[in-house]
């Protein structure tokens, strides 16, 4: 709740005007929603609402009945207006059903089947849509000036035609705001066409539910989402209504790409994400240039965007691989000068990498950043002196001396250290070692002891080998 709290702070700094309340580990929203919260978390929530009230921000609650629902029931649709009638006695006049994860090909209960027959997509739909409805109905009854009702279909990760979609479109309220998740669950891109097939397929404009910066899913163990909130297209405010970010558990870090969805929803044409992601390492430095430029040297090595499948839909470490890039160019085929003015700027990117977490920790940068961020720049600081030590080995193998050798395996042993520093327990819905720049930074302290050959007499002078990568 303090994170929360301290989020919805943040949120007014970025005219964000909407927080959906909806953790999957809350069992009075999903596991237990029949039953009514313990006096003491129904009073917490109350105050996160009148935090939000004081932002401006819309106090959304979300409620996930889909397991075990009984869409024919009474009895259910009653329990859902218990619920929302308690938090409304706290202040919450916002509300939204999630149906996401759930199956549609078997029925909770034999009433369902009994009014709406056979289990399947298009029985699903219907089901579903009389049940929101219901809803929908009872809270304009209870407050004709509500917001109307949000609610997440079960296919909420595509714009194809099927059975359950047209369902919706056919049954469901217009009043009724659909949410989407664009093209896929997490997808590479969000463009103009594709919102349109969506407000085709739902029968209304729908709410983009954006999965970034979320790291909930396998592909993103051992990562903090850090890079710019980027490849959604401008002009999508044409064809939405709104814009929802699902954010990272660690709340000051998902500040980064937050800063960059809201700014897009107000000024989509406008938006610059370059320039935004900046402004947002600047605001979580304070202000200061020192920080702002550590901070923006660590977004980079998590600056990887994974998707669902292989492919990530933004590299890793943009930055820090040209660098290397460049150092590995200048030792295959520059000259001599070349090669030394190569390991020089390689020196100082260690640098860089290696002091970002001590100045991230000094107190300029927002505290709960740093300790959110912990085991990162644990990791961080250590492959920073694995790369240092990189340096020192491939000027002792320029200068041809046998020195590199011992600079190369502390490096490896160093890199072994870093590579094991693992995260914090709970803090993602996957635990494992965190990973800083990997497949750049990893690579290049593995590859460096060959760039250089130093077996031979220091008179000859090195052998440089192109090793290519």
């Amino acid at each position: 709740m303090a994170d929360r709290t301290k989020h919805l702070d943040f949120l007014a700094t970025v005219k964000a005007n909407t927080y959906v309340y909806s953790p999957k580990d809350d069992p009075y929203a999903r596991d237990r929603w029949r039953d009514a919260y313990p006096a003491a978390t129904l009073a917490a929530l109350g105050q996160l609402a009148a935090t939000a009230r004081r932002n401006h921000v819309d106090f959304v609650y979300a409620i996930s009945p889909g397991p075990t629902v009984c869409f024919a029931d009474p009895v259910d649709a009653s329990a859902l207006e218990r619920k929302f009638d308690a938090l409304r006695g706290i202040g919450v006049t916002s509300f939204y059903v999630a149906l996401d994860d759930i199956e549609y090909t078997k029925w909770n209960c034999d009433k369902d089947k009994s009014v709406f027959g056979p289990s399947g997509a298009k029985a699903a739909g219907v089901a579903q849509a009389r049940l929101l409805n219901g809803v929908q109905t009872y809270l304009t009854r209870k407050d004709p000036a509500a917001r109307p009702l949000i609610m997440v279909p079960t296919e909420y990760y595509d714009a194809k035609e099927s059975p359950y979609k047209a369902a919706l479109r056919e049954y469901l309220d217009p009043r009724i705001v659909v949410q989407w998740t664009g093209t896929d669950v997490v997808p590479p891109a969000i463009s103009i066409p594709d919102a349109k097939a969506a407000t085709k397929a739902f029968g209304r404009k729908t709410l983009l539910w954006d999965n970034y910066p979320v790291n909930d899913y396998a592909q993103t163990t051992g990562r903090l989402l850090l890079a710019p909130y980027a490849r959604r297209e401008a002009g999508l405010s044409s064809e939405l209504t709104g814009i929802l970010s699902n954010p990272m558990n660690q709340e000051a870090p998902s500040r980064v790409a937050v800063t960059g969805v809201a700014a897009f929803a107000w000024n989509d044409k406008g938006y610059d994400a370059d320039r935004t992601w900046r402004a947002a390492a600047r605001d979580i430095a304070g202000g200061d240039a020192l920080a702002t430029a550590a901070l923006l040297t660590f977004f980079d090595t998590q600056h990887i965007a994974p998707t669902f499948g292989t492919q990530p839909w933004q590299e890793q470490a943009p930055r820090l691989k040209a660098t290397l890039d460049r150092v590995r160019t200048a030792i295959a085929d520059g000259d001599a000068a070349a090669r030394s003015g190569a390991i020089a700027d390689l020196n100082q990117c260690a640098d860089e990498i290696a002091n970002a977490p001590d100045i991230i920790r000094s107190g300029t940068v927002d505290p709960g950043f740093a300790t959110q961020s912990r085991p990162w720049l644990d990791a961080m600081q250590q492959w920073g002196r694995a790369l240092k030590l990189t340096a020192a080995g491939l000027d002792a193998a320029s200068q041809g001396s046998s020195a590199a050798l011992r600079y190369f395996r502390d490096a490896e042993r160093l890199a072994a250290v870093a590579a094991a520093v693992q995260s914090i327990p709970g803090a993602t819905r996957f635990d494992g070692p965190i990973k800083i720049a990997d497949g750049v930074l990893d690579r290049f302290i593995a590859d460096a002891p060959m760039m250089i050959s130093v077996d031979q007499p220091q008179s000859a002078g090195p052998i440089l080998k192109n090793r290519g990568g």
